[in-house]
């Protein structure tokens, strides 16, 4: 009986694969079970996120594409007495 088959259809992990094969000289297969193991250990590793904490993340990282300074006081859109433009 043949093992079960994984099939990720994606050219950049295709070609990781392959790389790191030609430089390990380890099976694909291998590099792909090493790859999860080390990828669940690192999962496990962290403290469980409830869904605000991975807001927070999603929004810091939003943040770094912002420049500095940046507000979201909107204040080019009111005028002096807080009305509309």
């Amino acid at each position: 009986m043949s093992e079960p088959q994984l099939s990720v259809r994606s050219t950049k992990a295709r070609d990781l694969a392959h790389a790191l094969a030609r430089r390990t000289g380890q099976p694909i297969n291998k590099l792909v079970e090493i790859a999860l193991e080390r990828y669940d250990q690192e999962l496990r590793q962290k403290p469980a996120q409830t869904p605000a904490d991975t807001l927070w993340e999603l929004m810091a990282e939003g943040r770094k594409s912002v420049p500095p300074g940046t507000t979201s006081a909107h204040d080019d859109l009111y005028d002096e007495n807080g009305l509309p433009k």
